[in-house]
């Protein structure tokens, strides 16, 4: 909803619709034991706006100086100058300036007085509640990701590093590619349906988020197995899409039994995927 009100203001003043976000989050700067993990990246953000018809996406580098700034300042500065905004469109919970000491009021006085066009959003109600960045975490983190595909509309994408692992799964015919350096938020523990983007192939994926109880390990690692593939990953940055949540992580009594639950992950991951939009 917001991004069409945007395109609609973008037109009736006749200039660009642009999105402005800050980076990092100012909350990463100022507190950032309580900084929320991301739910995307820079760049997957910049992409998903222009799908939807966005003109520029500005990533504003967030620094103490910026931080500084009265709601005054702010405005005047970022705004006015920086951004020769004519335009503005924000949602009702918007804080700008230091100590948060600007509102939604602060900048409807401060558009009007420089004759800039405010238009406040109400967020989209879900079910009994609003769509929000933290409804969205909690589902994530939980590991309920068919609710977080519905109210993001796609489903949730993690990206990291394939690192080497304990190179297990080639023994038992269920070679994992290890995604490590993962930096928004992941998913929580559980075995997962997904799709994996390689080049410009996409793979359907069993995905595991969690120690692997049944060999002694506790560490939390991020495996998938990409179905039906057989290159090499390691030292790439792989995409991974979470489709569904197929059950929790637990140890099996012997390998044997482990191969047999793998292969029904894999069975209904491939089932899922073929079907998923």
């Amino acid at each position: 909803a917001i991004i069409e009100r945007l395109k609609a203001q973008a037109a009736k003043v006749g200039g660009p619709a642009v999105v402005f976000t800050f980076d990092p989050h100012p909350v990463r700067l100022l507190r950032p034991e309580a900084a929320p993990p991301p739910l995307t990246w820079t760049d997957r953000k910049a992409e998903l706006l222009a799908e939807l018809g966005v003109d520029a996406v500005i990533a504003y580098p967030t620094d103490r100086a910026l931080l500084a700034l009265t709601a005054a300042e702010f405005f005047q500065r970022i705004v006015r100058e920086a951004l020769a905004a004519r335009a503005v469109v924000e949602g009702p919970n918007f804080y700008f300036g230091r100590d948060r000491q600007g509102n939604t009021e602060t900048l409807r006085q401060f558009c009007q007085d420089a004759d800039v066009a405010l238009d406040i959003v109400t967020p989209i109600v879900a079910g009994e509640s609003f769509i929000s960045s933290s409804r969205i975490r909690d589902c994530v983190a939980r590991g309920d990701v068919d609710e977080a595909r519905r109210l993001l509309t796609r489903p949730y994408r993690i990206r990291g590093l394939v690192t080497h692992g304990a190179r297990r799964g080639n023994t038992i015919g269920f070679p994992t590619a290890n995604i490590a350096a993962v930096d928004t938020l992941l998913p929580g523990e559980g075995v997962y349906a997904g799709r994996a983007y390689v080049d410009e192939a996409v793979i359907p994926a069993a995905i595991n988020i969690g120690p692997n109880p049944t060999f002694s390990e506790q560490q939390l690692k991020v495996e998938a197995h990409l179905l039906d593939y057989s290159g090499s990953l390691y030292g790439r940055t792989l995409e991974v899409d979470f489709l569904a949540r197929l059950r929790d992580t637990r140890p099996f009594a012997s390998v044997d039994a482990l191969v047999q639950q793998l292969q029904h992950d894999v069975g209904e991951t491939r089932v899922i995927a073929a079907n998923a939009t």
